[in-house]
């Protein structure tokens, strides 16, 4: 399996780049995301590839993080959702944004995908909201300062209320308009319950 292409950049163009390597060419399907980070021909460049098998051939997929590599695997794992269509999905959008879309469940940023309809982009919510909002709950735990944040706070109180962390991130979301920029996690959670109320 490859899983990364390093060498000097030969073509580049708007959905794949051509990285030569000791004389052969690989060529890369990228989202317009990695193709930012593709230097111009000529120059060296070094991405993270995923190899696909189809009836129809081999194609090769390159990235320019890791993170983005995972949600890519993601996306593919879930029924409906081809490679292209992945890539497209992470050209829209930053991988953060779309890991965050995921956790709090909204299906209506995949619906304007080219191809995936409701029904698909509900199935990629149900399929990977928990694994991807335990991972962001977890990712911000670790992140300094923070456990400390009243954000964090509220969140963690709304959980201990019953509701999921997705959820949770979900009403927060939701009253950010309706408290101050320094609200502590009392009146977070206050206003997160209260919109929860009126979205009833």
């Amino acid at each position: 399996m490859i899983a990364s292409v390093s060498g000097t950049v030969q073509a580049r163009r708007p959905d794949h780049v051509v990285i030569d390597c000791q004389g052969v060419g690989y060529r890369m399907s990228v989202s317009s995301k990695t193709l930012e980070q593709v230097p111009g021909a000529g120059q060296p460049a070094s991405l993270l590839a995923h190899l696909i098998f189809k009836d129809d051939g081999i194609q090769l997929y390159g990235f320019a993080t890791e993170a983005e590599r995972e949600l890519f695997l993601r996306l593919i794992s879930v029924s409906g959702i081809g490679p292209k269509m992945a890539l497209t999905a992470l050209s829209g959008s930053s991988v953060s944004e779309l890991r965050k879309a995921i956790a709090g469940g909204d299906a209506k940023r995949f619906q304007v995908v080219p191809g995936i309809g409701r029904k698909t982009a509900e199935r990629v919510i149900v399929e990977l909201r928990d694994t991807i909002a335990a991972e962001l709950e977890g990712e911000g735990r670790d992140a300094p300062g923070a456990v400390d944040s009243p954000r964090v706070l509220a969140r963690d109180g709304l959980v201990g209320l019953g509701y999921d962390a997705a959820e949770a991130e979900s009403m927060l979301e939701a009253a950010a308009e309706a408290t101050d920029e320094g609200a502590g996690p009392e009146a977070l959670i206050q206003a997160a319950l209260r919109e929860a109320v009126k979205a009833a």
